[in-house]
């Protein structure tokens, strides 16, 4: 009976909102089409029709004003499709002709988010008006946008920061990758710059002294990422483990001794390294000397091989206390109860390492890790201030890289050195898809992401 009952309820109900729908799609819809028609004619036209007039002369004065700069719209989109027709001081410059078209695409597609707000709300205030409600006043309408759409209003600021002083940039970049924009022929205004498509993109794999180059420096860059990371991860673990066993006395002041290169500015850390290690004059190989231990200056940064060593052991004295420090606070959080269960258990100092205190400090540190892997893969301050990218002779001169070049400083050197911008880009993009793609796979895989994608 019960049963029965319920089951009466839920069709009693299924045909209730069934009612309602048809109410709802039963009201005419003259108003609302001929409003949203009316705004897509015409920017404001839809809400004068509502006699929504503050809304109305809001939206056509936007329509006014882009139309009113059609010359430099028109312009600027004509100058990002063909980068000039005119070479010369006075004529036509290539890259101001390509900022300013996409200047000029950015405020269109500003444009085109308002055209689009434009005819919603001349829709959704017609259909108020099809269904017999009251229009609301610009002063309840203010309120009720204030309300409802106070995180966007307080975003846009920053949308529009980041469109001009992030995004323009970033297209930028990327379109001179498909460009010539090179010396000595193409670097305005005394020659036009043209599009070339993906010819960079062949080339750098194709022609022997790019694709040399890069596949050099790229596997020399991944392996130095690698390394790096690796090396500073175990030693700020292992350093975070010594701290904090039950024999060591003064916690404190071990992590404040060993926070100190890092708390040093790098650049300046990096100056002094360049100087101890320099092959004839160091005083590192002066002290080797008078003690007897070699006879000959170590080549620390003439020899490739012993070059790379030497900013591996840099790398690890300026990175190892950021993890030192990570993991430390993460030790101290791990409750002290689980050690003493693993105690009764009879779990070894090795078992405890393996099972508890690694697989909490891996979940609270593997975002960061992958973070560390980006950092050490476009680690440019430690490759230009301790070496230049040198020593040089290993690849082709007119690429201009070093043996101990990775892939952002050989960018560097393309751009300042050898003004080769349209490889330069793209390499920069290589290193975006690269440096994205993995960071992204990894940080999707991690526990702490799945966990919060299940929040």
């Amino acid at each position: 009976m019960l049963h029965i009952v319920e089951r009466e309820g839920i069709v009693m109900k299924l045909e209730e909102n069934k009612n309602i729908g048809l109410q709802e799609t039963s009201f005419p819809s003259k108003h609302r089409r001929r409003a949203g028609i009316l705004s897509t004619l015409l920017m404001g036209l839809g809400q004068f029709y509502n006699k929504d007039w503050i809304k109305g002369i809001f939206y056509l004065l936007i329509e006014v004003v882009v139309i009113a700069n059609y010359a430099y719209f028109r312009h600027g989109l004509w100058g990002i499709i063909t980068l000039g027709e005119v070479p010369g001081a006075h004529n036509d410059h290539s890259i101001v002709l390509m900022i300013k078209g996409i200047i000029a695409i950015l405020i269109l597609l500003i444009a085109l988010v308002i055209y689009i707000l434009n005819i919603r709300d001349a829709w959704s205030t017609g259909k108020l008006r099809d269904q017999n409600q009251e229009v609301p006043s610009f002063r309840k309408y203010i309120d009720e946008l204030w309300e409802k759409s106070f995180p966007y209003l307080m975003l846009s600021p920053a949308v529009l920061g980041i469109m001009f002083f992030i995004l323009l940039p970033i297209l930028f970049g990327v379109f001179i990758a498909f460009t010539n924009y090179s010396m000595p022929n193409y670097i305005p205004p005394k020659n036009l710059v043209n599009w070339v498509g993906f010819t960079n993109f062949i080339n750098i794999f194709k022609m022997p002294m790019w694709g040399d180059t890069f596949f050099g420096i790229a596997a020399w860059n991944l392996i130095f990422a690698i390394t790096a990371t690796t090396l500073n991860f175990f030693g700020g673990l292992l350093i975070a483990i010594l701290i904090n066993s039950k024999y060591v006395r003064f916690k404190r002041f071990w992590r404040t001794f060993y926070m100190l290169p890092y708390a040093v500015p790098a650049l300046i850390s990096q100056l002094i390294f360049r100087n101890i290690f320099n092959g004839q004059f160091g005083p590192l190989n002066i002290a080797l000397k008078n003690w007897g231990i070699i006879q000959n200056n170590i080549p620390w940064f003439s020899h490739p091989t012993v070059a790379k060593i030497t900013i591996l052991m840099v790398n690890v004295w300026l990175g190892f206390p950021y993890f030192m420090i990570l993991m430390t606070g993460t030790m101290t959080s791990i409750s002290k109860e689980i050690y003493e269960a693993s105690d009764i258990d009879g779990a070894s100092s090795r078992q405890k390492f393996s099972s508890i205190t690694l697989p909490m400090v891996l979940y609270s540190t593997a975002p960061l890790l992958i973070m560390s892997f980006a950092h050490n893969f476009n680690n440019f301050g430690l490759i230009y201030f301790l070496t230049d990218g040198g020593p040089t002779g290993k690849y082709p001169a007119g690429s201009g890289a070093g043996a101990t070049d990775i892939l952002i400083s050989w960018v560097y050197k393309l751009t300042l050195n050898n003004q080769q911008y349209h490889m330069a880009s793209v390499v920069s993009i290589i290193i975006f898809i690269v440096i994205g793609s993995i960071a992204a796979y990894n940080f999707t895989r991690t526990r702490s992401f799945k966990e919060d994608k299940m929040l």
